[in-house]
């Protein structure tokens, strides 16, 4: 049977539910906080056609999307890109264990989504010291109603999280559930002596907590996990079908390289300190579908103008290269790499942030060691 005590149990099993916040889940019925059609493993599921199905979803541990582009019907053959969801319950619970919130903190949570993680902070903290912001009117209504049907009522509002929300300041923890390439500086004023726990990165790689601590107008720490989050609708890069990025596909220029780039896909470590330098451009790995384990690795800018492909071949060790447009992007990413092998080829956790009000940058094992 499909229930709260059946996501209980799974995340018992797990081993992730964190003790401080067993009552919080076993309190709020995440039933209450997703929409009758919803979107799991790319595929729309509405409760009305599939009622047990859907009640499996809620009450599993799986991220349900709630939202395609931004809400708007662009037609059948649009992408479909998700634009807001219900969390994954275990990733949720990682990044609250990553903020470290004790009783008596006031809260923020910036892009409040179905407001299940704020009924959650509700339960624990009390709705007086919970606050959300999201930057869609629809999600922000929806929101306050599915929170005051639990029983919730934390301050929710609408506008740009980005800019925060003084009104509410100070807090003593902000926790950003959308991904950002820089960390707001407004964040930093209105958390002035807490923490910060926010999905970071750019386009090519985005798999990372930012979990900073503010002190004295400066925000310091490192980088845990490896989320996979929607990003700011302020700053959003483009996606789209592959065929929407490709062009001039004539007038390509060919190389070659000894970097196999399925064994470049698989270096976890690899790629977040490519992606300090590659911010502007995304990687798609396209598998042969003939059983040949071959697969081409599409690098694509995110302004369209340029792009490069990879061949992979099994057992070969060099591979073929075409590139398109001003920038030869698989010469920077490789350029990229080599660089993150004379370092060393240090781990991600090696790694930190230090946010200022002039900017941000990456250090390597210490603040003074910047790398970017």
């Amino acid at each position: 049977m499909s229930s709260p005590e059946r996501l209980l149990e799974i995340l018992t099993n797990k081993g992730v539910l964190l003790p401080e916040w067993k009552d919080a889940v076993a309190s709020v019925d995440r039933k209450l906080f997703v929409p009758d059609l919803i979107e799991v493993d790319d595929r729309p599921l509405s409760r009305s056609e599939r009622p047990e199905r859907w009640l499996t979803v809620v009450y599993g541990d799986l991220p349900l999307v709630t939202q395609i582009n931004d809400g708007k019907d662009l037609g059948d053959d649009a992408y479909r890109l998700p634009t807001s969801s219900s969390s994954m319950p275990s990733l949720m619970l990682e990044m609250l264990q990553l903020l470290d919130v004790r009783e008596g903190h006031r809260t923020m949570d910036a892009g409040a989504g179905t407001g299940y993680n704020l009924a959650w902070l509700s339960h624990r903290l009390g709705s007086e010291n919970v606050f959300g912001i999201d930057i869609d009117p629809v999600i922000v209504e929806q929101a306050i109603k599915n929170l005051h049907a639990a029983g919730y009522s934390p301050h929710v509002v609408c506008g740009d999280a980005e800019k925060g929300h003084p009104d509410g300041a100070p807090y003593d923890r902000w926790l950003a559930t959308f991904t950002v390439p820089e960390i707001p500086y407004a964040w930093v004023e209105q958390t002035p002596a807490g923490r910060i726990v926010a999905p970071w990165g750019g386009s090519y790689h985005s798999y990372s907590f930012a979990v900073l601590d503010t002190r004295d107008g400066v925000a310091e720490g490192r980088f845990s996990g490896y989320p996979a989050f929607m990003r700011t609708r302020t700053n959003r890069p483009p996606r789209g079908y592959l065929r929407d990025f490709l062009h001039h596909r004539d007038d390509v220029t060919r190389s070659t390289t000894s970097l196999s780039p399925r064994d470049l896909e698989a270096e976890y470590e690899a790629k977040f300190f490519i992606g300090l330098s590659l911010t502007d451009a995304w990687s798609l790995l396209a598998e042969a579908n003939d059983g040949s384990d071959e697969a081409t690795l599409w690098l694509l800018a995110d302004d369209r103008t340029s792009w490069a492909s990879v061949d992979y071949v099994p057992g070969h060790g060099t591979f073929a290269v075409e590139q398109y447009g001003p920038r030869s992007l698989w010469d920077e990413l490789e350029a990229a790499y080599r660089r993150w092998e004379r370092l060393g080829r240090p781990a991600r956790d090696r790694a930190g942030l230090t946010v200022t009000r002039e900017g941000q940058h990456v250090w390597l094992d210490t603040p003074g060691n910047v790398i970017t």
